[in-house]
């Protein structure tokens, strides 16, 4: 079969329909009830999750003070995806559920409770239990909130999500988050040359202008 000439239109996909559904997800996630960090229950479900501030540490005051009026700025959004999906795709479903976003919302609390500066009563969650073929839109409306409320563990300090490299993997940088919050032992033992600590603090300072 002879290749057709190339006209790019021909290859863009275009719904208003699914924009709209992923407006209506952002706008039940930002409707959803604020949980302790972590949750008091466990649950099962994969989705989508956010942290929120409102301590006394002076780095993030900003946070604590637009947080107090209404949890409406994340310093941190995520995903928990169903087990598999990103070999097989598999969608959320009864036979494959589990506790991802619940074990990963509650691994985030270990990491702030070990840290040197953080206190895990400072902060809050909320999050969206994706099932069946919602779970294939998880990485798209975490996409679509980070993009929305621009995170600051996201967008300028990298690193807070980050997992233990394992033993023979330690040659990478600490990450910028584990620079300005010690405290997580494997993060220690990275022997790599991280960004300057001032230099971190001051992309801290710089982003935090860009909301509220």
């Amino acid at each position: 079969m002879k290749s057709a000439a190339f006209d790019r239109k021909e290859h863009v996909y275009q719904n208003d329909a699914f924009a709209e559904l992923v407006k209506d997800a952002v706008r039940f996630f930002n409707g959803t009830p604020v949980q302790s960090l972590p949750p008091e229950e466990n649950f099962f479900g994969t989705g989508v999750y956010a942290l929120y501030y409102t301590g006394a540490n002076p780095l993030y005051k900003k946070y604590a003070k637009l947080n107090r009026l209404s949890y409406g700025y994340p310093i941190y959004v995520g995903k928990a995806v169903p087990k598999g999906w990103r070999q097989a795709r598999n969608s959320d479903s009864a036979e494959s559920q589990s506790h991802e976003l619940y074990t990963r919302i509650k691994e985030h609390s270990r990491n702030i409770s070990i840290s040197s500066d953080l206190l895990l009563r400072d902060f809050s969650c909320r999050f969206v239990i994706f099932e069946q073929e919602g779970s294939d839109m998880i990485s798209t409306i975490e996409s679509a909130l980070i993009k929305l409320h621009r995170p600051l563990w996201n967008m300028a300090v990298d690193g807070f999500g980050n997992h233990d490299p394992g033993s023979g993997r330690y040659e990478q940088a600490k990450s910028d988050w584990d620079v300005i919050h010690t405290g997580r032992t494997w993060a220690e033992k990275c022997h790599g040359n991280p960004k300057d600590k001032n230099t971190i603090l001051s992309n801290v300072e710089r982003h935090l202008k860009t909301i509220g």
